[in-house]
Formats: structure tokens, sequence, C-alpha cells
């Protein structure tokens, strides 16, 4: 049996259907002429996984960028838990409780995919910081539980074995799961991924479906972004649509399967 490590959120009570812990109303993003996000609004309820769908060029990888703040808005509104992320920047929404991966792997390369790990516990650390200078017994405790729990999490998706090579030399599908678990060492109560999937083999897809669904089960909420269906349907409780920017359609996997305007969308008429 799998474990999640201790460093992921505990599950808790189910929600009540109105709350969202991440809510956006009105989204509007520019570049020059172009509108890449369209008056896009979602909420996403605690220990939800919600999936981002759509066409090359809909604007779903922008608009992860507005939520995790790589980009600012042009126009709309946006909070996390109840605080306002407008104009708030993407290493204060990581202290928050957000996390991401992105759909281009971001490694560093040169570096031992354990210290990749590591290097996302910097929000974590409860030392203060002279101590990085002098290393004194807490300086020692903090970095002994930091390479406790990278460890823990390279093993949750099958890495531990990899601890100490360079991350470069990973094969592809290694390194979207680094990538993983970089985010995950941040300890994020909502994590968003781009495009997971890309690039990988059916047998890697289905450890990255059970990685998920081990997640939402210890109460972690999740925005994926992806064009894999057979993944979205497998672990999405709700599916946003969107097409040149816009909101095309929300709804259940199901739902969101048969629509004739999502079949259009992909397929053309």
């Amino acid at each position: 049996m799998t474990l999640v490590p201790t460093c992921l959120p505990q599950a808790e009570a189910q929600p009540a259907p109105s709350a969202a812990l991440l809510r956006a109303q009105g989204l509007y993003k520019r570049f020059g002429g172009i509108e890449a996000v369209r008056d896009i609004s979602l909420a996403v309820a605690p220990g939800q996984v919600l999936a981002i769908i759509g066409p090359n060029g809909a604007g779903k990888s922008t608009l992860l960028n507005l939520l995790s703040g790589l980009y600012q808005p042009d126009a709309g509104e946006m909070s996390f838990d109840g605080v306002n992320l407008v104009g708030l920047p993407a290493h204060k929404r990581a202290r928050l409780g957000l996390a991401r991966t992105f759909q281009k792997i971001r490694l560093f390369r040169g570096v031992s995919v354990r210290d990749n790990v590591l290097a996302a516990f910097h929000t974590r650390h409860d030392i203060p910081g002279w101590q990085f200078l002098v290393h004194a017994a807490a300086f020692e405790r903090d970095r002994a539980r930091c390479h406790e729990e990278a460890l823990r999490l390279l093993s949750f998706v099958g890495l531990e074995q990899r601890a100490a090579l360079p991350a470069g030399s990973l094969a592809y599908g290694e390194q979207r799961m680094l990538e993983l678990a970089r985010a995950l060492a941040a300890s994020p109560r909502l994590l968003m991924v781009d495009e997971p999937a890309a690039g990988l083999n059916a047998a890697e897809v289905e450890r990255l479906i059970e990685r998920i669904r081990l997640l939402q089960q210890r109460g972690m909420t999740i925005v994926v972004v992806e064009h894999n269906m057979d993944l979205v349907m497998e672990i999405a409780d709700r599916v946003l649509v969107m097409d040149y920017g816009q909101h095309l359609l929300e709804g259940t996997p199901s739902e969101v399967q048969a629509h004739p305007a999502v079949i259009a969308a992909y397929l053309g008429t």
C-alpha cells in the first residue's frame, strides 16, 4: 500500500457545496491585439479536481498563469480562501498554499533529483535567517526534516532510487514526476498542473492518475490543464471547457464528453 507523504494536507470533512477555495470572476488577459482569456469565471471547492480543457490556443495555460501569479489580469477578480489574489506575485501566492507545475519542464538539470525537491522547501523553513550563516542545532534539525520529507515525496512519485542522480539524466516521464514532487514539497493546499500527461506512455499515465487520486483522497484541491481525455474522464469532478479564450461549457465529465459544442470545438462541425 502506498502512503501519502506526511508533508501533504490531511483529509478533511467534505465542505458544503457552495464553499469555494479558489474563485475567479470575469478574468481578461490581452497580449497586443489578442484576447487570450476573455470573461472567464470559475469556482473550485476544497478537495475538488477541476480539469480545464480545450483545443490548442484556447487560453488554458494563460488562465493557469493568471491563477498562479505569473501574469496579472487586465480585468477581473480572483481570491484564494477569501484572500484577494489580484496584484499578488507568484511567490506570495505560494506562501498562501498555491503550487504549480509547468507545461514545459523547468528543472535544475545539473543538480540532483533530491536537491530539486529540496529547493522547493524555501517557503517552509522554520528557523531564523541567521542560522543559514551560522549552522546551529536548529539548522541541522530543519535540514534533516527537509531531507526526510524530500525522500518521502520521491518515494511517492517512484523516484526514491534516483535521488542522487542529476535531474537532467532522468527519462522524460521521470522528469514529469519530479516536477510533481517538487510542487508538492511546498505543501500546497491547491495544486495546479499544466499538461502533466504530455509525453507520457500508457503506464506512466496510469501512475499519474493513481497519484492524483491519492492526493485528492488526502484533501488536496487540484486544477489540471490537460489534453489527455482519458485522464480527464478518470480524475475530474468538474470540467471547464475553453475555446478561443472564452468559456464554452462547464459540467461533469460525462456532460462535457457528450456535449455537441465540445465535440465541434475539438473535431470541427
